[in-house]
């Protein structure tokens, strides 16, 4: 599920690069935060796909933007007339659910936070 979610993230942000290319001067940045975000995703479904149990706090993380930005999408729509809502949310909606089912048949909870990990300290 977090390699269909990587693949789809490189995806977005080879599709972007073209928007951020047309992009004119009042939107150049925020197409190319948006951009590099897909990237950031992509890395991080990877990261997620090769150690699920390795990065707790990471996965919630990921969980939240997902989730926040589908919510945040459906209540736009309600509010009509804001672009592009019916896309995002379908898309993170979907992301959402394929995240959450990760997390829970690799029981993502149950790893320890990177901060607690008194083995790499000295002394």
């Amino acid at each position: 599920m977090l390699w269909l979610a990587a693949v789809g993230a490189v995806g977005a942000a080879l599709t972007a690069a073209g928007a951020v290319w047309d992009a004119d001067g009042s939107t150049k940045v925020v197409e190319t935060w948006r951009a590099y975000g897909f990237v950031v995703f992509a890395g991080l479904f990877v990261l997620l796909a090769l150690a699920p149990r390795s990065y707790r706090g990471v996965w919630e993380l990921v969980i939240f933007h997902k989730v926040a930005l589908t919510m945040t999408a459906l209540l736009y729509a309600a509010h009509g007339d804001i672009a592009d809502t019916a896309t995002i949310a379908g898309w993170d909606g979907t992301v959402s659910v394929l995240l959450v089912a990760a997390y829970v048949l690799s029981r993502g909870w149950t790893s320890s936070p990177a901060w607690r990990d008194t083995s790499q300290r000295a002394g």
